[in-house]
């Protein structure tokens, strides 16, 4: 992140009520402790509203990664929580003092948990499946198909990078090839209870 930008994003940290920056810090160090999949901004961001601060979705999210920026760096480095709040203060005087008083906490409770899965997260880089979702669905008009009045399903799935971001991936398949799909799923789940 640019300073000019960082400075932005700690005006904006200094808006919230300290229960939802609170929250927030709670929920980005849960994900780095690999206890929840991913941060959600667009719960952060309604949280927001519900507390009547006004900013938008962008701003939200660029806290969140400010966040999650800084605890990383802090657990890379092994910083103590007067360490993190220290760096912070250095990179930036905008901090709040409620602001970092509520990081000192967090971080002290949360930190070596969060260094030693960050320590595994780095061996094995890899997302995580969220969410999946298919519906069957019916092609009537088509520009480039010839088989119409088919069925296929389409799939979106919700994946977590290892940086908490929330991306979608779609597709569409026959019946044919979601069967095997789902039965390929199925045999994965079966192995996995094993391990």
């Amino acid at each position: 992140m640019e300073l000019s930008t960082d400075v932005a994003v700690v005006e904006n940290i200094a808006k919230l009520p300290s229960e939802v920056f609170e929250e927030t810090c709670h929920e980005i160090l849960l994900h780095l402790e690999g206890k929840c999949s991913a941060v959600d901004v667009v719960e952060n961001y309604q949280k927001c509203q519900k507390a009547g601060i006004q900013l938008d979705c962008k701003a939200v999210q660029d806290i969140i990664r400010l966040l999650s920026f800084h605890f990383r760096s802090a657990a890379k480095t092994n910083l103590t929580a007067d360490g993190l709040v220290a760096k912070l203060g250095e990179c930036n005087m905008k901090w709040s003092k409620s602001a970092l008083q509520v990081v000192h906490q967090l971080w002290t409770d949360h930190g070596s948990l969060v260094q030693a899965h960050q320590e595994l997260q780095a061996v094995a880089s890899i997302g995580q499946l969220v969410d999946i979702q298919w519906k069957l669905g019916m092609a009537v008009s088509s520009d480039t198909c010839r088989s119409l009045n088919s069925p296929y399903i389409s799939v979106l799935m919700k994946i977590a990078d290892t940086s908490g971001e929330i991306s979608y991936k779609s597709f569409e398949m026959t019946v044919l090839q979601f069967q095997n799909f789902y039965r390929q799923f199925k045999e994965i789940a079966s192995v996995l209870e094993t391990v």
